[in-house]
């Protein structure tokens, strides 16, 4: 499975992005898609992750209640819906997919396939 990410961007304090992610492939499926994101020189950090069918939904603590993940299932594309953003935000972001349920949902290690990133920057 291949992962295509975008929507990134430069956006005020407070305003509102939409990241994609398109996955493609002979055989596109799994157990869940992931958005991580990853300032530099820092660990790539969890953000949120919905399951493959699109009824289950997790979030970091920082994002609740101003991000919103949901899945397009006919067109295999994960959205992640930033609202109220803040400077702390700033980070580039990354899609993954993981094929099993395992252990952590919000482990690196657990997710086969990533995008290649987009760049959301949020000015104070």
């Amino acid at each position: 499975v291949q992962l295509q990410a975008s929507g990134g961007g430069l956006v005020p304090a407070g305003g509102s992005l939409r990241l994609s992610c398109v996955a493609s492939g002979r055989t596109v499926t799994g157990h869940r898609v992931a958005w991580f994101r990853q300032v530099p020189g820092m660990p790539r950090e969890f953000v949120a992750a919905v399951s493959w069918n699109g009824r289950f939904t997790y979030y970091t603590d920082s994002v609740k209640g101003r991000f919103t993940i949901s899945k397009d299932s006919a067109q295999n594309t994960v959205y992640l819906q930033m609202d109220s953003l803040k400077p702390e935000d700033t980070a580039v972001y990354y899609c993954a997919l993981a094929q099993y349920l395992g252990l952590a949902m919000n482990a690196e290690k657990e997710y086969e396939s990533w995008g290649q990133g987009t760049l959301v920057t949020v000015s104070s």
